[in-house]
């Protein structure tokens, strides 16, 4: 039996995820282009937990305005409905396989898939097909399989 996918029209948004693509992206050159750095959260951060002398005010600079934008979102537009159907130990430990896989795989999403493909790198081109693939098997098995 071959399942079907429904598009969910009333909550399609294109405008709002182009405008967030651009702004992610124009984010990503001028960190690149003003400071040659690229940005991989999973780097930035961990920059701040082993500091550098000099290395330091940026990367602050970057994850404030990682807090900073969506508490101007909120206040300006209000707080979105959040529904997470998740328990608090699977969230700790998907967020603690988020944060091992990164280390694995030398980077995150942003930093592979965001700036590495955009430079053209073979290995992140590599890593997010990867992480895809990871996503997609992931959501299949969970809905599919497990029923969750």
């Amino acid at each position: 039996m071959m399942a079907s996918m429904t598009l969910d029209w009333l909550h399609f948004t294109p405008g709002p995820a182009f405008a967030g693509g651009l702004a992610i992206g124009l984010a990503a050159a001028l960190l690149v282009l003003l400071a040659g750095r690229i940005a991989g959260i999973s780097g930035i951060v961990g920059g701040l937990l082993r500091p550098v002398r000099g290395d330091v005010a940026w990367r602050v600079a970057f994850v404030l305005g990682l807090v900073a934008a969506p508490l101007l979102w909120v206040t300006v537009a209000g707080p979105p409905e959040l529904r997470i159907e998740a328990s608090d130990a699977a969230l700790a430990a998907a967020g603690l396989l988020v944060g091992v896989g990164t280390r694995y795989g030398g980077g995150c999403t942003s930093g592979h898939g965001v700036c590495g493909i955009a430079r053209l790198s073979p290995r992140s081109v590599v890593a997010t097909l990867v992480f895809m693939a990871a996503g997609f098997a992931t959501a299949f098995v969970l809905r599919h399989v497990v029923g969750a």
